[in-house]
């Protein structure tokens, strides 16, 4: 990948400008994390996201279906009792917003305690207020051989990426680590961080495909929260992928087709775990 109009250039890693400016990274390294602070972290087509805005007051995001996705669907309902009204009414975006892209600084004031928040960094590049915090992380996995077919698939609809060139030619810019955020195996060791003790929960998201209830189960513990079997029921009901789906909060479906082109490849691709 080449440094060009498309990406900034952070701690060698590169960025797509669509989501990210100078002043978000700023604003990113500069943070206050608070003890009650829960953070998904996840390496990009474990998820990837991207923002970008048609007029001042609106913010348009993309991506695939994943396990980032699935968390930002999960968490809230997790936090808030189970009460399905804030995952229905408010863009996931703005309910679980993405720390070191532009959109954090309108919306972060915005959220109550405990916030939960999303980013790609690794781990030594996370704002300094972290290391010192009690914040606790989900580090949200999955294997190595999906997320490089999926990020494939979204370079190849998404304007603001550069082109992926044939799939071979991806395969090496993937290994290499000339893709965004570097390589995978880099950010998944920065999070194996003995520092962080307890403070965080790895979870994958094939774990989540074939065992949504005993997943969600773990996070709750992790959180130290509990739920009724009726909240908890339609917490795991309203998670299923055919349900996402079609929840416009969630599913991404305003976004523009010049700027995510599906007849190039599904928007929501599959949303389960390849077969072996």
């Amino acid at each position: 990948m080449e440094s060009n109009a498309l990406y900034l250039v952070y701690h060698g890693l590169f960025l797509p400008k669509v989501a990210h400016s100078e002043n978000s990274l700023n604003y990113f390294e500069t943070f206050v994390v608070q003890d009650d602070d829960i953070f998904i972290i996840s390496y990009p087509k474990s998820e990837y996201t991207v923002v970008t805005h048609l007029e001042p007051s609106l913010y348009l995001y993309g991506h695939f279906f994943s396990g980032t996705t699935w968390m930002q669907e999960i968490i809230p309902l997790l936090l808030n009792g189970g009460d399905l009204t804030p995952v229905q009414t408010i863009p996931n975006w703005d309910r679980v917003p993405w720390l070191e892209e532009t959109r954090a600084a309108v919306v972060m004031d915005k959220l109550s305690s405990p916030r939960a928040i999303v980013s790609h960094m690794p781990y030594h590049l996370m704002p300094s207020t972290f290391f010192s915090s009690k914040a606790k992380v989900v580090y949200i996995a999955r294997n190595p051989k999906d997320v490089l077919v999926s990020s494939f698939h979204y370079h190849r609809m998404a304007s603001f990426l550069d082109d992926p060139g044939t799939f071979e030619e991806f395969i090496n810019k993937f290994q290499t680590g000339q893709v965004l955020f570097g390589k995978w195996t880099d950010h998944v060791k920065s999070w194996k961080n003995p520092d962080l003790g307890d403070r965080i929960l790895y979870i994958t998201y094939e774990e989540l495909v074939q065992d949504l209830r005993g997943g969600i189960e773990r996070i709750l513990c992790f959180l130290g929260r509990q739920l009724s079997e009726d909240a908890l029921d339609r917490v795991i009901e309203h998670c299923q992928f055919k349900n996402m789906k079609h929840n416009k909060m969630s599913n991404y479906s305003l976004v523009p087709q010049e700027i995510m082109d599906s007849s190039k490849s599904p928007f929501l691709r599959k949303g389960r775990q390849k077969k072996k």
